[in-house]
């Protein structure tokens, strides 16, 4: 597929973590480490146990959080207040990023299993925070996320937009499915620097597959060059 293909899109959804801001500044370490200790302080399990707990539901359930509620019954608020209370000072700002975004014909939305608070930190460090029309996150999806389908098929309703021309911009391929199944275009990030290095073995899976239309490691140059195709 060439770049082409996004000359119809009208509009632009970005996951937020480790896909708007890349995965070598290591924010989202900060939150994996406060997941683990609050499996362990919950679960009352020593943290190499909670932390093998955590990465089993969040490959299970698409997030630890969904896990917990879905096998002990836990209230939402308390943990997500308590993952992302973390210095966001890491992200740097992204003058090529901003600019391209800016850019962009259309609508332009963050949709993530993050929160709201947490993705405008993220925007405001990155300096985009005027470039989106809205965030979607996991409390608006009733805490249900990525990459159960419905999650997806409500974004379409509630924003008004067409996948057939929509994008999709994320760091795991599996979250990639469901959009290209519906029509839009795919994008999937991956670390900077190497194809190769995933925090997660099972995070690589399936980025060769065909659901997978392009795939980046540096999303500002990706999107200039997306600019570039769309010129008449």
């Amino acid at each position: 597929m060439q770049l082409t293909a996004f000359r119809d899109v009208e509009t632009w959804l970005f996951d937020l973590d480790n896909t708007l801001y890349p995965r070598h500044c290591d924010l989202f370490a900060q939150v994996d480490v406060r997941i683990r200790d609050f499996v362990s302080r919950l679960l009352d399990l020593p943290a190499d146990e909670a932390h093998r707990l955590q990465k089993s539901y969040y490959k299970e359930y698409g997030t630890t959080l969904r896990g917990l509620m879905m096998e002990h019954d836990i209230k939402p608020d308390e943990f997500l207040e308590y993952v992302h209370d973390i210095d966001h000072s890491p992200v740097k700002p992204d003058p090529v990023l901003a600019e391209a975004i800016n850019a962009l014909p259309g609508r332009k939305f963050i949709f993530t299993n993050g929160t709201v608070a947490h993705a405008e930190a993220v925007a405001n460090r990155l300096g985009i925070t005027d470039h989106f029309e809205d965030i979607f996150d996991i409390v608006w999806a009733d805490l249900i996320p990525k990459p159960n389908r419905i999650v997806y098929e409500r974004i379409t309703q509630e924003a008004k937009l067409n996948p057939q021309k929509t994008a999709m911009f994320e760091d795991l391929s599996h979250n990639l499915e469901v959009p290209h199944d519906m029509g839009m275009r795919t994008v999937l990030l991956v670390p900077q620097h190497t194809r190769e290095v995933f925090h997660e073995e099972w995070e690589a899976e399936g980025r060769d597959a065909a659901h997978v239309h392009f795939v980046t490691d540096d999303l500002g140059p990706f999107l200039q060059s997306v600019l570039s195709a769309l010129k008449p």
